[in-house]
């Protein structure tokens, strides 16, 4: 079992590296091979809308999303994390996934997907739907936790005194877990994923 862990947070050792890093010690635990890929600090253009990508099979923009684009075609679980920037994602991870989503061919169909938000206050909520919506329109199962999936803290390391926040990244993780190993399962008894019919597209315009 394989996860992939995207930190969208621009400040290495952060917050929103320990909720990750406490989620993904459960992971390990729990069987699964993690990686972390490193988003915040990047410099990654917005999407252009060019859909030169359904031509060539990548972004045009050769960055971080075309380098990590294939680590996601094998992965069984995915967790986007972010700190809360005006009750929002980090724009520099969002613009990632925008791209990420659209350009690299992945079947994202019965991945499991979780989205965490990081903030000193508010907009936690805020910023999980925003991730979050990445994972319905893609056909994923979303994994939840006990809670919104949350860590509080400013300063560096000062999520460590969230103790309900830390209790929910472990208790998403165990959930993470279980619905990839059902999944798993399911598919092998069934013999693969339930056939899909092909997409019925309306514009309200014509």
């Amino acid at each position: 079992m394989k996860a992939i862990l995207v930190n969208g947070s621009p400040r290495k050792g952060g917050n929103t590296s320990l909720a990750l890093e406490e989620l993904g010690k459960v992971l390990l635990e729990e069987g699964f091979e993690v990686k972390t890929v490193e988003v915040g600090l990047k410099a990654v253009h917005g999407c252009i809308a060019c859909g030169r990508c359904k031509e060539t099979g990548h972004c045009v923009f050769d960055d971080v999303v075309n380098e990590t684009a294939p680590l996601f075609a094998e992965a069984d679980a995915v967790v986007f994390a972010s700190p809360v920037y005006y009750g929002m994602a980090n724009g520099t991870l969002v613009s990632y996934l925008q791209r990420l989503f659209y350009s690299a061919g992945t079947d994202w169909n019965y991945k499991v997907g979780a989205a965490v938000a990081v903030a000193r206050r508010g907009g936690l909520s805020a910023t999980f739907d925003e991730l979050s919506k990445f994972f319905s329109i893609s056909g994923m199962t979303v994994a939840g936790g006990q809670y919104w999936n949350g860590l509080h803290g400013r300063g560096a390391g000062e999520a460590k005194e969230d103790l309900e926040g830390l209790q929910q990244m472990r208790t998403l993780a165990h959930h993470i877990a279980f619905l990839v190993r059902a999944t798993v399962n399911e598919k092998e008894k069934e013999g693969g994923y339930p056939e899909k019919e092909k997409p019925i597209v309306s514009n309200f315009v014509r």
